[in-house]
């Protein structure tokens, strides 16, 4: 038994005492959490689907305690004492007891990665396990990008990132650099710097009347790829207007509306990511977000995670600026609902337990 954060009366998040651990599996790791890292997700998954009980968060960082009866440090490298960051599948019907946000967390071995000895908890909870399997399937699965961080095209090209001053924005801008890519991406002109700091070559107010315009004439109307952080109906439209007249592929993530999607350019090929579904298990959502199990989605995610630790150990990769909160749980609590009133901007909140 631990305390953790679960699911409440009409899906409010709640700190519960003495409440279930998570079964160990086979291909299991179980952590002691030290730091977790706060989601959007984390709320709107209580706010669209409450279901009270269900353990809350994504990403944390802690030290392994056990192994799963599979795991050994010849499959994965893993070993009881290795600190590690990752993510899990948090507010689960399918598993209740599985989320970040409690004293211990059970994670799949194949979505975790170990952390360099002088990395702070903070920064690898900032990192963590949602944004890089959310933009690993967006990049290599859905975008289908040329190159690959540790194998770059010789060939540049343009990817628009919309939303570049978000967490997800900002990792995937790193990985597109990585892989050989020429990054462009909007945000709120506040931000104009951090997002540079990044690796991004040009970056456009998504507020300017004349964004659409000036990128287009910046591609000189050659862009072909556009990943959207946001995935709102003005991001959704203003990605399309913005992709070269031969089209292209758009990402979003979270599903396009058919109403939005109906009256899109044909030329354009539309997706979505769920970072979730990494774990290859069957998602159980309503709302069209439910998916069967893909096991062939987890192969690719311990491939990816693999690529993902090596590039943060050669110092290739940091983490989105982290804001450290006070008060563990109840600074989670607080966190949590910071991003539902929308008050961070360039930031990711961390907390440690």
């Amino acid at each position: 038994m631990h305390r953790s954060i679960r699911q409440g009366k009409d899906g409010n998040l709640v700190i519960q005492d003495c409440t279930p651990v998570a079964p160990l599996e086979s291909d299991m790791i179980l952590v002691r959490t030290l730091c977790v890292a706060i989601n959007p997700n984390d709320y709107k998954m209580a706010d669209n689907f409450p279901t009270p009980g269900l353990a809350v968060g994504c990403d944390f960082a802690g030290t392994v305690v056990a192994l799963g009866s599979s795991i050994t440090p010849r499959t994965h490298n893993l070993s009881v004492g290795d600190k590690v960051a990752g993510a899990v599948h948090g507010s689960n019907t399918l598993r209740p007891d599985v989320g970040a946000f409690g004293e211990y967390v059970t994670a799949y071995a194949d979505c975790v990665f170990r952390m360099p000895e002088d990395m702070d908890w903070e920064s690898a909870a900032a990192i963590g396990g949602a944004a890089p399997g959310t933009i690993g399937l967006a990049l290599v699965e859905s975008l289908q990008i040329p190159g690959h961080p540790e194998n770059p095209t010789g060939t540049p090209f343009f990817v628009l990132i919309y939303g570049g001053s978000t967490s997800n924005g900002t990792l995937a801008s790193q990985l597109l650099k990585l892989a050989g890519a020429r990054c462009i991406a909007t945000c709120s002109s506040r931000n104009f710097d951090l997002v540079k700091s990044y690796g991004v070559e040009a970056v456009f107010d998504y507020a300017s009347p004349t964004w659409v315009a000036d990128v287009r004439a910046y591609t000189k109307n050659n862009l072909r790829y556009a990943l959207d952080i946001i995935t709102d109906t003005k991001s959704i439209t203003s990605c399309y207007a913005v992709l070269g007249r031969l089209g292209g592929r758009y990402t979003g993530l979270e599903m396009i509306p058919d109403e939005v999607s109906a009256g899109l350019r044909k030329t354009v090929k539309c997706d979505w990511v769920m970072g979730l579904s990494m774990s290859g298990e069957m998602i159980d959502l309503p709302g069209g977000y439910s998916c069967e199990a893909r096991p062939e989605r987890r192969a690719f995610g311990k491939e990816w995670f693999q690529t993902i630790e090596r590039l943060v150990h050669a110092g290739k990769l940091r983490p989105h600026p982290p804001r450290g909160l006070e008060g563990g749980f109840q600074g989670i609590l607080e966190g949590v609902d910071m991003l539902r009133q929308h008050r961070v901007s360039g930031q990711k909140l961390v907390c440690m337990l």
